[in-house]
């Protein structure tokens, strides 16, 4: 799954970004016939870490004793649920688990639907959303959330793979936990894909050419645009309005230039936070953006495409350079379906771009937060808000991460490794990809409580012993290039404040600022007006009170520093 506009790109996540950390697990199933009746049979992943928890089990929220059934609602415009228990992983969970998830959809407009519930007081059991968002904290602050320390001291998943430096930071102001994390990670363990894809039968068409700085990239577009004129897109930005393509652009224009920082609108200069408009490496970006949109080197349509679009072209091979957050979310699929029609076709990724001069080593198209990337919460309309929280610590662990990446036991993994953690892969992850990455377009979807660490390390230590061959092409690219050119960017996480506080008002008039120039500088005649409209959206940000709103962000940034620090 994917970040949006809402869930902002510097997370990873990096996020991944779900299916932007999912993606190089990247493969699906068979519908899971065959493999219901092994699965009894098999060890359980979860047993070794289970027995490290604090508390005696037979005080914990049996998972699959009885039926459970937990209604969950994500909170974004994008998010339409896949049916539960209709795909082979969580067919096995629900026969095994006896837990069955009821989604409520939002119907392409979250903020209406969170509303009206809210208002009626007839929240769901979880809400999926934005971590630290002004709609967490609306329901935080209306008393509306659960915390959940009791319950991290006595399961055993989280608080195993959590570390508490996470722990504290993702702690409400009154010191309690109500943020179960998706995707996080710890700062040994970096994720993420942002970064640069390239059409492999048009770069060798056109000689290969070096791709390795601005000027690089440049003149590489202008060639292919001159060789395939209008049928083929020079430079794919993905969905513009939510950066992706245009924030990985901007890190090339600067040595540790993190897009966390465009992100947040706030960029550190010293020890405070400053104008992002003013910033030297987002002024020169957008310039270089500019110059691309009106020299057609960049999609005509950047701003105003849909998803669907985008993967349209991509699968058909109608992008040169395709960059964006997450660019192997989709591009996965497109090297399969050209490689399947033409060998010598499909997608291959470059270290990132830099511009003339700057160490290509200190150069990040994307960011990471050992936080993750969004959160499930859970309400107080939960009539057992104890089982809510045992079926996400169990989906959290390695059995539940086991299923929900690689699907039910027998199909492409049989029981454990000695550790009673790791699954033991069969020989179908690699022989069945296209059935394992079926699979997996479905769970992508369906995992809320993502946990990197287990994911990346288990697949990452089983792919090392494939061929090349063998491997996916996701995890290839990871290994060799994203999670290399990742940055952890967890200090500036959670800057945002409340919706309805002086500063949260204030944050709201600069995002519809923001918005307007962003969309206006790509569209600019010249760098010159470039630099003019990003000059009056500066003083029209400070005029609606900015520089409040900075101060808060460089307060919210120390506190963070302080906690990572341990102070």
């Amino acid at each position: 799954m994917r970040k949006k506009k809402s869930a902002m790109l510097g997370s990873a996540a990096g996020a991944f970004l779900l299916a932007s950390v999912l993606a190089g697990c990247s493969g699906g199933g068979d519908g899971g016939k065959g493999a219901e009746g092994s699965a009894s049979a098999s060890p359980s992943p979860s047993a070794s870490p289970s027995a490290s928890a604090s508390e005696p089990a037979s005080d914990r929220y049996e998972l699959g004793k009885e039926p459970l059934t937990l209604s969950l609602y994500g909170h974004y415009d994008w998010y339409a649920a896949p049916p539960w228990g209709e795909d082979a992983a969580t067919k096995w969970i629900k026969e095994n688990k006896k837990l069955t998830i009821d989604f409520i959809q939002s119907g392409g407009d979250a903020k209406s639907k969170l509303s009206v519930m809210m208002g009626s007081k007839q929240l769901p059991d979880i809400i999926w959303m934005d971590r630290g968002s002004p709609e967490y904290e609306m329901l935080r602050q209306a008393d509306m959330l659960v915390p959940m320390d009791d319950y991290l001291k006595k399961y055993p998943n989280l608080q195993k793979y959590l570390t508490p430096e996470t722990a504290n930071l993702l702690r409400a102001d009154d010191g309690k936990l109500y943020q179960f994390p998706n995707w996080y990670t710890n700062k040994d363990k970096p994720n993420g894909n942002a970064g640069y894809v390239i059409n492999k039968k048009i770069y060798e068409e056109l000689g290969s050419p070096k791709l390795e700085t601005t000027d690089d990239l440049y003149d590489y577009l202008k060639q292919v645009k001159a060789k395939y004129g209008g049928d083929i897109i020079p430079f794919e930005p993905e969905l513009a309005i939510d950066g992706q393509g245009l924030d990985v652009l901007y890190s090339a224009f600067g040595e540790n230039a993190l897009n966390r920082w465009v992100g947040n609108r706030a960029v550190p200069q010293g020890d405070k936070m400053t104008s992002v408009f003013k910033d030297p490496v987002y002024r020169e970006s957008m310039q270089y953006a500019s110059k691309l949109f009106r020299e057609k080197l960049m999609t005509q349509d950047a701003m105003t495409q849909t998803r669907d679009q985008v993967i349209e072209k991509v699968n058909n091979g109608k992008v040169a350079v395709y960059a964006s957050s997450s660019p192997t979310d989709i591009a996965a699929k497109g090297q399969e379906l050209l490689a399947a029609k033409d060998p010598s076709a499909g997608y291959f990724m470059i270290w990132p771009i830099a511009k003339p001069g700057l160490d290509r080593n200190k150069i990040f198209p994307g960011t990471y937060a050992t936080l993750g990337w969004n959160v499930a919460v859970i309400t107080k309309s939960a009539k057992n808000p104890e089982a809510a929280f045992a079926a996400l610590d169990w989906m959290t662990g390695p059995e539940g991460m086991s299923v929900l990446n690689w699907g039910p036991p027998g199909l492409y993994w049989e029981g454990t490794e000695a550790d009673g953690i790791t699954p033991k892969f069969k020989d179908s992850y690699w022989q069945d990809a296209k059935g394992l990455a079926e699979l997996q377009a479905v769970t992508n979807n369906l995992i809320f409580v993502g946990n990197t660490v287990f994911t990346d390390l288990t697949k990452g230590k089983y792919e090392a012993t494939l061929k090349d061959e063998q491997r996916s092409w996701t995890l290839k690219w990871q290994y060799d290039i994203t999670w290399k050119t990742q940055a952890d960017a967890t200090e500036y996480a959670n800057l945002s404040p409340a919706k309805d506080s002086p500063e949260g008002i204030i944050q709201t008039a600069v995002e519809d600022i923001w918005d307007e120039s962003r969309a206006q500088a790509l569209y600019a005649k010249s760098d010159e007006e470039v630099l003019k409209i990003l000059d009056k959206a500066h003083d029209d940000a400070m005029a609606v009170g900015y520089q409040k709103l900075l101060d808060y962000q460089t307060e919210r940034w120390h506190r963070n520093q302080k906690i990572m620090k341990g102070e």
